[in-house]
């Protein structure tokens, strides 16, 4: 992707579905936020699976603890009041120590979270009509957020919203906002290659000598099953079962989650692996000097990029509060937040990712993929299955 408006077109793309697209959806996007998204990956209910703290005082301090922060701080924003019952697709193992930093700054405000799968979500704001109590709707991915909208139940976020978000992080009708991001990558032990020995063609890897018995994923994750689904959408069903085929005869070594492969990796005991982003800094965080570096391909599967998000349901009792709560998940606190606690990438000009890698404008996701189409997930796990894979 070499400029912003291809990035624009990918997530414009990517939030657009139908509530029909996604229904029945949960074996991918549930499991993606029980097992991933949501810090369970673990088995101990951290968010960064290494050395989080339950304390929200850090939240705020900057990232070396100065003070120093980039963005919009929210003393600079409309404080917030009352209740905002939250439909939250993302977990409290992730989000709830947020929650209680902006309870603990504004007296006056409860939020009430309901911790579900983000499509589940969708399905029960459809189900409960009307009636819904859901003010605040914040997903896991952009494709359960252009679900609701296209059903006709979000209320338009105001311009001082959207302006604090990079175009290409939000809807263009103002429906909805991405909160922050991910990327798919390839960890790398850095005592055994050098990234310029890491191919940036997914495709390349079943087919090099140096990978044999080297690599490691994970095919019954989520995202894992996600960037197949990627890559069958992208270059067909053959080629990709020829991939996976070919991956398997060069010995990849198969595991639980992508957090085990990005420990795995760092430990020595594969040299390279296909994982999210994030997994590689949470080894970092609690072993700085691991031997594990990030690589990235381009303009393919192993290359997908999504988003976190927001929007305001259309039945909140109060649109200006709930925008201004959506405001606040992109705000300097809450950016630094999602940066150093959760590790993903921030979606507001003014921050940058943690570590060494690289800002978002430098990434290059393919640009010719409804992200939406992720959900397809049954004809992937056949896939999966015919190769011999057990899912």
């Amino acid at each position: 992707m070499d400029d912003t408006n291809n990035r624009r077109r990918f997530l414009r793309v990517a939030g657009t579905t139908g509530i029909a697209g996604l229904a029945g959806c949960s074996g991918l996007f549930g499991r993606e936020v029980a097992n991933e998204t949501d810090g369970n990956d673990t088995g101990n209910g951290t968010a960064n699976g290494t050395n989080a703290t339950d304390d929200a005082d850090q939240i705020g301090s900057g990232r070396d603890g100065d003070g120093t922060l980039k963005g919009t701080p929210m003393e600079e924003m409309p404080d917030l009041s009352g209740t905002i019952d939250v439909y939250s697709g993302r977990g409290e193992a992730l989000v709830g120590r947020l929650f209680s930093y902006l309870k603990d700054r504004y007296p006056d405000l409860s939020i009430e979270p309901r911790y579900q799968s983000s499509i589940d979500l969708v399905n029960k704001i459809q189900q409960e009509g009307n009636n819904s109590p859901a003010d605040v709707f914040f997903s896991v991915n952009a494709g359960a957020l252009g679900a609701l909208a296209d059903a006709g139940r979000t209320a338009d976020l105001p311009s001082g919203v959207l302006g604090l978000v990079e175009p290409e992080f939000r809807d263009d009708d103002g429906r909805w906002t991405g909160t922050s991001g991910r990327a798919r990558t390839i960890p790398y032990n850095t005592e055994a290659f050098s990234e310029e020995d890491i191919p940036d063609d997914v495709f390349a890897f079943p087919e090099a000598d140096r990978f044999e018995n080297a690599m490691g994923w994970a095919p019954s994750y989520g995202s894992f099953q996600a960037f197949v689904t990627a890559m069958r959408i992208l270059n067909g069903r053959e080629r990709t079962k020829q991939w996976l085929q070919g991956m398997l005869d060069s010995g990849v070594a198969e595991y639980s989650d992508e957090f085990a492969i990005a420990q795995a990796v760092a430990d020595g005991e594969i040299q390279a692996g296909f994982a999210n982003h994030y997994y590689i800094q949470r080894v970092l965080d609690g072993r700085s000097d691991a031997p594990l570096g990030t690589a990235f391909t381009e303009g393919d599967a192993g290359a997908v990029f999504n988003v976190a998000g927001a929007a305001v349901v259309d039945t909140a009792g109060d649109t200006e509060t709930a925008a201004n709560f959506v405001r606040h998940l992109l705000s300097a606190e809450a950016q630094e937040y999602f940066i150093t606690q959760t590790y993903e990438y921030p979606v507001v000009p003014e921050a940058e990712p943690i570590g060494d890698l690289p800002p978002v404008s430098e990434l290059n996701p393919p640009s010719e993929i409804d992200l939406a189409q992720l959900s397809d997930i049954q004809p992937t796990i056949e896939l999966l299955r015919e190769v011999g894979i057990t899912v």
